[in-house]
């Protein structure tokens, strides 16, 4: 009998809306290649727009690895170089490739997170849609009864939007708005923006060291370790 080669790679896929947010996606995607985890990255063709917009960064398809390496190294204040990253265990599919892997759901990953979602994409998850890969990707998601975390990224929030999001949660999806604490003791823009993706990461039980936990005392984010 013919031995077969058996893939140990379960990614877990990364969804980047065109909601703004990209510092979010950029800290998540950082806390994952750190935990030693996979990475499969989906880049809508909006949020290629709002990368832009955002950091001067243009993602493009043909040479993705070098532009992902300029934008994870980049700082939530701009600064470029603020960190070292590894991205030789992401693998990029076009937004538009709906044959690719993370479209089926024999494609083995771990699960999925939007990170930032924007009420667009939540409203085209929450409707079965699958207009593009990140749609489909997230409904596979759900329909295996993978984890599936939502970073939504708007303000305010509108009733429609509300019940996409009502949707989702009845689907088996954890809604986690981009919503910054400052309990941790947050000095610098970096550490807001690390507490939610440190947040995103516990839902989807990735272990990190992005924000101080709360440990049951007042003032304890104030100072020291």
């Amino acid at each position: 009998m013919e031995q077969r080669e058996v893939n140990s790679r379960r990614p877990w896929v990364v969804g980047v809306s065109g909601a703004s947010g990209t510092p979010y996606a950029a800290a998540v995607l950082r806390g994952l290649l750190a935990a030693g985890e996979s990475v499969d990255l989906v880049v809508s063709r909006a949020s290629r727009l709002t990368l832009l917009d955002e950091t001067g960064i243009a993602f493009r398809d043909a040479h993705w690895q070098e532009d992902l390496r300029q934008w994870l190294a980049r700082g939530a204040d701009g600064k470029p170089d603020s960190f070292d990253v590894d991205v030789s265990d992401v693998r990029h599919w076009a937004a538009g490739d709906l044959a690719a892997g993370p479209s089926s759901g024999s494609y083995p990953v771990k699960g999925m997170l939007i990170v930032p979602a924007s009420t667009a994409c939540v409203a085209g998850v929450a409707l079965g849609l699958s207009k593009d890969l990140l749609q489909r990707a997230a409904s596979v998601t759900l329909k295996e009864r993978r984890p599936l975390v939502v970073a939504v990224r708007e303000t305010p929030l509108n009733g429609q939007t509300l019940k996409h999001l009502v949707t989702l949660d009845e689907a088996g999806a954890v809604v986690l708005p981009a919503s910054p604490a400052f309990y941790a003791g947050a000095t610098h823009i970096q550490d807001l923006v690390d507490f939610v993706a440190g947040r995103v990461l516990d839902a989807a039980g990735v272990p990190h060291r992005l924000y101080r936990r709360w440990k049951g005392e007042l003032g304890g984010g104030s100072g020291g370790d």
